[in-house]
């Protein structure tokens, strides 16, 4: 148990990583779904073997064909309404009170305004009055009134209802009902031509002031909860298939074209295989299936990883960062299977070659879409048209941090997508009948996620502390606070970084690289000399070196430390970790040669810990970064050259690096002989012209 313990402390890092990839290969298998072994469109050949049917299934009706026999029954739906004898009895008991109170009201009134009445003429009449304008209101309400029918189902293009009427149902004309409008309307009227026919003026005015119309409401209804459950009956008796397929019928022989009926049996076929692919047995042989797919892309992604990029698995960050990638766009692509172009494969190799290189980013993305194309319709198109648009995203984003310039790799994605999906469509139709122009909507959709980029890029460079070329292009200003900082208190130490930034930045150029890391880092690799720039000799005034108030241990000691001054600036101002990387590691290990040579001179006797003029480094792990090491020495030593000529420039060169090469401060570069050769050839050249003498022009005479 205690070897076992033991083991888990040394390695928990390999094996946190190993955990990250077996639970992203988890999460894309819990995620994944089924798939069809066979592909097909409709008006291209059938590519396969003769399939005959291996057991019996029904034929489904496709969507239109249900929605079709929907609508007709709508069509013909009647909606149901309900019969409310209650309201014409509260409105005619209304009515009759106040009729009662209005006579006598309407009396009282005439009498004070000394006006001649016959009282008893006036209250007969009013009786046959009160009888013919009840006997209207009953002949209204009988008839019906509707409430509003706007929006309610079966009547968008039917006339006719359902009255439920004392629990008997009647089929009725919507325009033989009275609507609140029309019964008002009739009313007004009917009621104005009676009032003409009466001939005692204090009838008529009588009448006037009941207002008849006031006592006109809605008596019939709709049965929402009645109506939905006939429709729901209705729909449920409609039959989803229409016929079956015996087990051994031929559903499609090679080579012949899929028609709509072979297309609908095909799909008919399709469902039938992925629910008999749920039962227990065969779900636990489909798992089994995926799990060696799905591994197996891993496997290779980590194959690549090891071979290529090691420095990514031996960080915990970067390989979740990586795994992460590919595990959101999978699981994304699960939830959107039938519309997966509106997803933004090309995003993938863009968030990719911003913080590495253009290998790595079309790798990633070839693999994810190698994953997603298992179980995408058309799955050799989906994956052809998105690793040519990865390709493009990655030649349009080389300098992203353009203005406009991920702007124009959203339109050349859109473009490319468009073109190859028009030109694969016709090469497998040869017509444009069959083109999904729904497609090119989606592909212009996806091609604007695209600019969701730079917010993205922007999380993922806080979240996991990687440097953007966003990122390095600002730090890159020398208005930034810094390097101000730098120029202004050690103006010599600036001058020398920024020719560092210059030699390093063609040197990467030369041999592959992010020159843009290098010349940032190159800027600010020297920032801890701000602390005691005179004690750097660029910084220095003739007459004066402050070293010769120290020892030389104390000299060294002094030197070594603008490493941890430097540290400890750039966590202040927060410079990102790849920045700080290049002041950490920029004299790797080596010695500080004057002091500890002079040290030893003075001292021959006397043992010396060589930790006091060491750096404590670590060394070098980065191209970029074993770059700066060599631009910033050779640099450095070819400002105490005093007489400059080439044969002087190459050994100072060739001497400086071969040092480096002998204390082994690049054992952990990705860098060649050839490398070498051509960083070494690069600096003399440019050395040369930086020291160049001036052509001696003849005196005058």
């Amino acid at each position: 148990m205690k070897r076992f313990l033991d083991y888990i402390k040394r390695n928990y890092k390999h094996i946190f990583r190993g955990f990250l990839f077996v639970l992203s290969i988890a999460l894309v298998n819990y995620f994944f779904p089924g798939k069809f072994r066979y592909e097909y469109k409709v008006g291209s050949p059938w590519s396969y073997n003769t399939l005959l049917a291996p057991y019996n299934f029904p034929i489904y009706k496709s969507e239109d064909q249900l929605k079709q026999e929907k609508d007709s029954i709508l069509n013909q739906f009647k909606p149901y309404f309900n019969y409310a004898d209650s309201i014409e009895s509260i409105n005619i008991s209304k009515f009759n009170q106040h009729f009662n109170e209005k006579e006598t009201e309407f009396i009282n009134i005439v009498k004070e305004e000394g006006k001649y009445l016959n009282e008893t003429a006036f209250i007969n009449n009013n009786v046959t009055i009160k009888s013919d304008l009840l006997s209207i209101l009953n002949n209204i309400y009988r008839l019906g009134i509707i409430e509003s029918i706007e929006n309610i189902k079966g009547l968008e293009n039917n006339s006719e209802i359902i009255l439920l009427r004392n629990n008997i149902a009647e089929e009725i004309g919507i325009n033989d009902l009275n609507s609140q409008k029309k019964a008002y309307e009739f009313i007004v009227d009917t009621v104005n031509k009676y009032i003409e026919q009466l001939k005692i003026e204090n009838n008529r005015n009588f009448i006037k002031a009941l207002n008849p119309y006031d006592y006109i409401e809605s008596n019939i209804f709709y049965d929402q909860k009645k109506s939905d459950y006939e429709w729901n009956e209705l729909v449920n008796d409609i039959s989803i298939t229409k016929g079956m397929v015996q087990s051994g019928e031929k559903i499609i022989s090679e080579g012949d074209i899929i028609t709509n009926e072979v297309y609908n049996i095909l799909e008919s076929f399709s469902y039938e295989s992925k629910s008999k692919l749920e039962t227990f047995n065969n779900s636990r042989r489909l798992l089994l299936g995926q799990i060696i797919f799905i591994t197996a892309c891993f496997l290779v992604l980590y194959l690549f990883l090891w071979n290529f990029r090691r420095e990514i698995l031996q960080h915990s960050f970067k390989t979740l960062f990586i795994l992460l990638i590919v595990v959101i766009f999978v699981i994304v692509s699960s939830f959107t299977e039938n519309i997966l172009y509106v997803i933004p494969f090309a995003i993938i190799p863009i968030i990719i070659r911003t913080f590495y290189d253009a290998r790595l980013a079309l790798f990633i993305h070839i693999i994810t879409v190698l994953i997603v194309g298992f179980f995408a319709p058309n799955g050799f198109e989906f994956v052809f048209l998105n690793i040519i648009a990865g390709i493009i995203a990655i030649f349009s984003t080389t300098n992203y941090y353009r203005r406009g310039g991920l702007f124009v790799s959203s339109i050349l994605v859109f473009i490319t997508y468009s073109v190859i999906y028009f030109g694969l469509s016709i090469t497998q139709d040869g017509t444009f009948n069959n083109l999904n122009y729904s497609n090119f909507k989606f592909f212009a959709f996806n091609s604007g996620l695209i600019l969701l980029s730079y917010p993205i890029i922007y999380i993922f460079e806080k979240t996991f502390g990687f440097v953007s070329d966003l990122t390095l292009m600002e730090l890159s200003d020398t208005n930034q606070k810094l390097l101000r900082a730098l120029a202004e208190k050690a103006p010599g130490t600036f001058q020398h970084s920024m020719q560092v930034a210059n030699l390093a930045e063609e040197a990467i150029h030369k041999i592959g690289g992010n020159p843009l890391l290098v010349r940032t880092g190159a800027l600010y690799h020297d920032i801890g000399k701000i602390n005691n720039p005179i004690y750097f000799i660029e910084n220095q005034r003739a007459g004066f070196n402050p070293h010769d108030m120290h020892e030389f241990d104390e000299s060294a000691n002094i030197i070594i430390s603008h490493v941890k001054d430097g540290i400890e600036l750039a966590k202040k101002n927060n410079l990102p970790d790849p920045l700080i990387e290049f002041i950490r590691t920029h004299h790797g290990t080596t010695k500080v040669q004057y002091f500890y040579r002079s040290y030893i001179k003075k001292f021959p006797d006397k043992d010396v810990d060589i930790n006091m003029f060491t750096y404590p480094g670590p060394k070098p792990y980065s191209k970029e970064m074993a770059v700066l090491m060599m631009a910033d020495s050779v640099e450095a030593a070819s400002r105490s050259l005093s007489d400059i000529n080439e044969e002087k420039i190459s050994n100072l060169v060739e001497n400086i690096i071969d040092n480096q090469m002998q204390e082994g401060q690049f054992d952990h570069v990705d860098i060649n002989f050839k490398d070498v050769t051509e960083i070494k050839n690069l600096f003399k050249d440019k050395l040369m012209n930086i020291y160049h003498a001036r052509i001696k022009y003849p005196e005058k005479r």
